[in-house]
């Protein structure tokens, strides 16, 4: 199991710790969704966008989910992610109940179980590409130069440690998202929430970005859902589900 970049003094307790709850984990779903709706209130009345809908995800799995806009694909991955919360039905992610989670235990959860990809990246303009990835390990608590040391290894990872010192705005758009997609993965999460994540990227690009995140799926084990209106992309994971009618159905099963 390839073990993902981080400091030097990194506790090997804590480490066969981890990887004795991880294989643990593999006997049970990584996301249980049972019967989950939302609905808004709006002006017109209510919007409902799920009904009865159900979901489970394994671990290790890359799962692709397709659908129309406005169908509620993001507002199904933000309820994944703890983001947003279900009108009713229960949403399990690493045996955690999010719903019942407050504002701060679902900050914290957020934090230390799942990495965030969206289609615009949000790196924070003001603060290197070493800076941005390392900015969840000094959410933790973690000394600026344990996390800078991290960060590094991270860049180092995405094959862009030479623009490690170069703003946001000093990298191209690949670049831009394969930063966000180093600072999603930093903290070493369990899962992976892509909202179409080369959405604003060039064919060719897109397809540099995808295959990153492919790898990085592959090589740290993760259990990954993308977003996406890319069929060719969605055809590259292990399931694409497609979102129609506020219920999830299973469109194709792939072996990578």
């Amino acid at each position: 199991m390839t073990e993902p970049p981080r400091a030097a003094a990194a506790s090997a307790t804590r480490t066969e710790r981890e990887t004795d709850l991880r294989a643990d984990a593999l006997l049970e779903p990584l996301i249980q969704v049972q019967n989950l709706e939302k609905t808004y209130h709006t002006g017109r009345g209510p919007l409902t966008l799920f009904r009865e809908l159900n979901l489970e995800i394994m671990p290790g799995e890359l799962v692709a989910i397709v659908g129309q806009s406005g169908t509620g694909k993001s507002t199904l991955l933000h309820i994944l992610g703890a983001l947003d919360a279900p009108s009713a039905g229960t949403v399990y992610c690493a045996s955690t109940n999010v719903a019942e989670l407050n504002s701060r235990q679902a900050a914290v959860f957020r934090n230390r179980v799942i990495g965030y990809v969206w289609q615009f990246h949000y790196l924070l303009p003001e603060f290197t590409a070493q800076e941005n990835v390392a900015m969840p390990l000094l959410a933790q608590g973690q000394s600026r130069r344990e996390a800078l040391a991290v960060a590094g290894n991270w860049l180092r990872e995405i094959g862009l440690e030479d623009r490690r010192d170069h703003r946001p705005g000093e990298l191209s758009g690949g670049e831009q998202q394969r930063v966000a997609l180093a600072r999603a993965l930093v903290n070493n999460p369990r899962l992976l929430l892509a909202d179409e994540p080369t959405g604003d990227l060039d064919e060719t690009t897109a397809g540099q970005v995808f295959d990153l995140l492919q790898r990085l799926h592959a090589n740290y084990h993760l259990t990954s859902v993308v977003v996406t209106h890319n069929m060719e992309l969605a055809r590259r994971c292990s399931r694409v589900l497609r979102l129609e009618g506020g219920r999830l159905t299973e469109s194709a099963t792939f072996r990578n």
